[in-house]
């Protein structure tokens, strides 16, 4: 039994659900998500909540069982809500400055990076240092996230590089005379 999957996904005020086909279609004050739905899982829009069951007893349903329902909750949170990622940079004359639809990095490299912001996707700069990344697609704004870290990686010697807000990048110690 899944503790998570157990729990019916609760609808807010100002958010409906609806099950088009093998398709979820949640809908907010933020915009429309959908979900396709697996054969394995069984889905009901209930008074006030969306409910995720297995379909049968296969070991494969009761493993995709608790990951369905977070899936859910993820297109009811982000049309509500959305989400958001910040990345930090750090290092002598690293910047970001966001120019409408295009994100320029100056990283170190010969040349300026300039990464296209997706659709979907709204990313900010609050100062030259600051890099936040939201929207209402929370894999999207996760991938946006881990791209632009890709192009400069926190190093272990200096902590140069671009890293989330809070992550602890492991110290190690310079080299011995």
């Amino acid at each position: 039994m899944s503790r998570i999957g157990k729990k019916p996904v609760p609808l807010p005020g100002g958010v409906s659900a609806n099950i088009n086909g093998r398709e979820l279609a949640v809908k907010g004050p933020k915009g429309t998500l959908t979900l396709a739905m697996r054969d394995e899982i069984a889905y009901a829009v209930e008074d006030g909540g969306i409910s995720v069951q297995p379909a049968n007893d296969s070991k494969q349903a009761r493993a995709f069982w608790g990951m369905q329902r977070t899936l859910v909750q993820n297109l009811v949170t982000g049309v509500t809500e959305g989400f958001t990622k910040t990345l930090e940079i750090t290092g002598v004359g690293y910047r970001a400055n966001a120019q409408g639809k295009n994100l320029k990095l100056q990283l170190g490299y010969s040349h300026d990076v300039d990464f296209p912001v997706p659709e979907g996707i709204e990313i900010k700069t609050p100062d030259q240092t600051t890099v936040q990344i939201s929207g209402i697609d929370k894999q999207k704004v996760g991938q946006v996230a881990a791209e632009i870290r890709r192009w400069r990686k926190p190093e272990p010697y200096k902590g140069k590089g671009i890293k989330y807000r809070g992550e602890f990048i492991f110290r190690k110690e310079g080299k011995k005379k």
